[in-house]
């Protein structure tokens, strides 16, 4: 059962890679769109762009983190393990995306991982190693950190750069920043490739390894074009209904605050990846830097209801896919044995 197996989790480690674009695409440039720095088509297209080049460039990063995330056990059992964690993901993935909602890819695979690695340790099929210290460092402190740091920088940096601009006349500040906002969402996206591309490319390594196919010290080219493929696919058919929610519905946001927003959201997402090898949500980090930069304006214009409903999904991701994991790893465990 090694081989089917094996298929599986590359099938889903695509689509998952997929719905991971799908998603995020809308995350990358919906700040860019609402102020009409670009329009829908080319905030698109640079997105997928950037995309691909950051999935492509993450192999290094990608290596790192399969060796130090965690060990699965060989055979059907460790592909089991990540087939029921990827469809976990998957699904919750497509719910938030029908709801409009915008969540971390990288907590919902993590938890699904969580949720059916204990399914494993239950039904005696096999246990991973590493999973704890995964989940503090891959779930807990990001989901803490990293969103309260972007809110109050996004909001402390407002200051020096409206200060900066005090004396300049608002359509040109606009024109500036509109023009700046160009760059910044390239950047997001090269970010979001970076961090988002090497979590497929890990899982795929993973399960290279679970199915003794590869050694530990090689990184097969096809693994980065199949992870960076698959997320430049999701991000050129991405939906509108997550950067409705952004740009739209949650906060009203200009030009200058724009830019603030993406510039430090791929500040972060470089300094996580290539500096701290922390797996930062570009969701959690673009969205809380979104409300940071929003609070500090004079008119609040914040949709706390739907600011909360958010932050509720964001707490209930690693719950509710581990569950799900678990409940697709029980019905995994016969095949396994």
């Amino acid at each position: 059962m090694t081989v089917p197996f094996l298929v599986l989790v590359v099938v889903l480690a695509g689509t998952f890679a997929f719905v991971n674009g799908f998603r995020d695409a809308s995350i990358a440039v919906a700040l860019s769109v609402r102020t009409r720095a670009l329009t829908p088509s080319v905030a698109v297209v640079l997105a997928a762009l950037f995309n691909f080049v950051g999935a492509v460039l993450s192999g290094g990063f990608a290596l790192a983190t399969s060796m130090d995330w965690i060990i699965l056990p060989s055979g059907p059992s460790g592909l089991a393990i990540l087939a029921s964690g990827l469809l976990s993901a998957i699904l919750w993935g497509v719910y938030a995306w029908w709801r409009g909602i915008p969540l971390s890819s990288t907590h919902a695979l993590v938890g699904g991982i969580a949720g059916a690695a204990t399914a494993g340790v239950a039904t005696g099929t096999g246990s991973i190693q590493g999973a704890d210290e995964s989940v503090l460092t891959q779930i807990v402190l990001p989901l803490v950190l990293s969103p309260v740091l972007a809110f109050l920088a996004a909001y402390l940096l407002i200051w020096p750069v409206t200060w900066a601009a005090r004396y300049a006349q608002p359509n040109v500040i606009n024109s500036r920043f509109r023009r700046a906002q160009a760059v910044s969402t390239a950047a997001v996206a090269f970010g979001h490739g970076i961090q988002d591309g090497q979590r497929t490319a890990a899982v795929l390594i993973l399960a290279m390894l679970a199915a003794g196919v590869t050694p530990s010290h090689e990184l097969p080219p096809w693994v980065l074009i199949v992870a960076a493929s698959f997320l430049t696919l999701g991000t050129l058919f991405g939906g509108w209904r997550i950067a409705y929610t952004l740009g739209y519905k949650l906060i009203r946001v200009d030009p200058l605050r724009g830019f603030v927003v993406q510039a430090l959201t791929s500040v972060m997402l470089f300094v996580g990846a290539i500096t701290l090898h922390w797996p930062l949500s570009t969701t959690h980090t673009l969205t809380s830097a979104t409300l940071g930069a929003g609070a500090n304006q004079k008119i609040s214009t914040t949709h706390r209801r739907l600011a909360l409903r958010i932050f509720k999904f964001w707490l209930l991701t690693p719950a509710v896919t581990a569950f799900v994991a678990f409940i697709f790893a029980l019905a995994c465990s016969p095949l396994t044995r």
